[in-house]
């Protein structure tokens, strides 16, 4: 089951990855863009060169239309794509000050509470992401320059969102069963700091 959770994790974050990538790169496209419009409709280009000028603007050259529309869907998607890695590896940011004094057991059950918690959260978000979804697609709202339904975005967040939760869910079922049973089904470094 572990090599399953950690496979969907992992190429959710690919996923992710690629996403993120592919955002980056329109994003700077849009910016070189923008800075090349503003330089073909300036003074200097329409006095030196204005054929070339117009030409490349004719041509479309300018920012990418609805640039901040995909990148506002994407790095939604890519968010919750990260999630679910996050969770399987122990990823999430932690302050032990404290809990380095603890014993093995209050740590395991402090796992266990943690695990859970998350897990709960998860579930919450993939949960309210579908009504959120359901809602979108039932207005039939749309994204103001591209025009793309809205709930494209959330059905795509909702399938990360989903998985992380599902993953969530299984490391608190396997933090809850090594915290009674003191055995370690998961090792992810952790342990060996207690």
């Amino acid at each position: 089951m572990h090599k399953l959770m950690t496979g969907l994790a992992r190429t959710l974050a690919i996923i992710g990855g690629i996403v993120l990538s592919l955002l980056i790169l329109l994003t700077c496209t849009s910016i070189l863009g923008r800075l090349l419009n503003g330089f073909f409709h300036g003074d200097f280009m329409q006095s030196v060169a204005p054929g070339l000028a117009d030409w490349a603007i004719g041509i479309g050259i300018g920012p990418v239309n609805g640039d901040f529309e995909l990148v506002e869907a994407g790095v939604a998607f890519a968010i919750f794509c990260f999630l679910p890695l996050c969770q399987i590896t122990a990823g999430h940011a932690s302050v032990d000050i404290l809990a380095n004094s603890f014993s093995r057991r209050v740590n395991r059950i402090l796992r266990m509470l943690t695990e859970l918690t998350f897990a709960a959260v998860l579930v919450l978000i993939a949960w309210k992401l579908f009504d959120g979804m359901m809602s979108k697609r039932a207005y039939a709202e749309t994204t103001f320059l591209l025009q793309f339904p809205i709930w494209w975005a959330y059905a795509l967040s909702f399938v990360a969102a989903f998985a992380a939760a599902l993953v969530g869910t299984y490391m608190g079922a396997v933090r809850t069963y090594e915290c009674f049973t003191g055995r370690i089904l998961v090792w992810d470094g952790v342990e060996a700091t207690q």
